[in-house]
């Protein structure tokens, strides 16, 4: 007997929001705080974990990426992000990272794209899982930050560096009240001239017009979150018309946001219904107490869905992928038989 419960976690899912920095096992970040000499405000990560705003958590998602001093500390952290994904169903995702405050306090962007590349392929290798990587710019940092680092991996892919070609996407992450995304346009044409795929976080705390900005000023061919959307019936036509994928995460929106009370008042719902290639995804799992099966359980628990509901749901996380043709309908036919044989005979 399999109980819906049962089948969402087994089910084959794809993530394509979710921050590596954010999902550092609790045991990871205390044992690396005490060898880096990091001086956390408690050993309580519960207590540690508990967020205001987006700002708010931001404070405490720049303690735990203090954390990482070293390209071994990158490995670990991608070794059992990969590991951990893999136990809850999740079988290929494009991870972000975001490097700014690293390369500021002096690491090198090389070691930490090799120490990432290092880690995914050995628990590709053990898990069967696929992770690729966006280097996501870090706002609070400016636009001059963001074009050094475009041109940082422009360099490592001249160069063939280790790992260089894990990193297939740019994007944008970090606060946005109080700044314009038109601002980072020059680092995100210089990403699209080497040939790296455009996402941007987009719509948290800022409207509609903000999240139209990333994608008719800087190319963004998807968005992160974009909550406010369905603020702006015109720009839910056009996302729906071209199949722009959204990289929705409930729980997050609730947990860290605060921008809804409880996942079944987040706008989800209406974002597909509204046809919207609305995908999902967990954003800081380790920081929020969650996992890739307990999201797509809480939102079929909020909104009554069913199995096949959900599987389209999967489905749909495959299509907004940066995958080739090849490659998604892999995914898709994995999907489909895996499906077949979870189907519950209970709910």
């Amino acid at each position: 007997m399999t109980t819906l419960d049962e089948a969402l976690e087994r089910l084959p899912k794809v993530e394509l929001h979710c921050h590596i920095e954010g999902t550092m096992r609790p045991a990871t970040v205390l044992e690396l705080a005490r060898k880096n000499g990091i001086a956390l405000p408690t050993t309580d990560l519960d207590e540690l974990y508990r967020y205001d705003s987006l700002d708010g958590f931001l404070t405490v998602f720049w303690l735990v990426q203090s954390c990482l001093a070293s390209r071994e500390d990158w490995a670990r952290l991608a070794y059992e992000s990969v590991v951990d994904g893999a136990a809850h169903g999740r079988v290929y995702a494009e991870s972000f990272f975001t490097p700014a405050r690293h390369l500021a306090a002096g690491q090198r962007l090389g070691d930490i794209v090799a120490g990432l590349a290092e880690g995914i392929e050995a628990a590709e290798h053990e898990t069967g899982a696929r992770c690729m990587l966006i280097a996501d710019i870090d706002r609070a940092y400016g636009a001059a930050a963001g074009l050094e680092l475009v041109e940082g991996l422009t360099e490592l892919r001249r160069t063939a560096a280790a790992g260089s070609d894990r990193v297939i996407g740019l994007g944008l992450d970090s606060t946005e009240l109080g700044v314009d995304p038109r601002s980072f346009a020059p680092a995100y044409r210089a990403a699209a001239a080497v040939g790296l795929r455009l996402t941007a976080h987009q719509g948290e705390d800022t409207g509609p017009d903000a999240i139209a900005a990333c994608v008719d000023v800087l190319g963004a061919q998807r968005i992160d979150h974009g909550l406010s959307i369905m603020g702006d019936d015109a720009l839910v036509r056009r996302f729906a018309a071209e199949r722009i994928p959204l990289t929705v995460c409930p729980t997050s929106n609730v947990v860290i946001a605060n921008r809804v009370p409880d996942v079944a008042h987040h706008p989800f719902a209406q974002m597909r219904s509204a046809g919207l290639l609305a995908t999902l995804n967990t954003d800081d799992p380790a920081l929020t107490d969650l996992d890739l099966g307990r999201e797509y359980r809480a939102v079929a628990a909020a909104y009554g869905w069913d199995f096949d509901t959900m599987v389209r749901v999967s489905h749909d996380g495959v299509d907004g992928t940066w995958l080739d043709d090849d490659g998604k309908r892999r995914l898709h036919r994995e999907i489909d038989s895996t499906a077949t044989a979870l189907r519950p005979t209970t709910t």
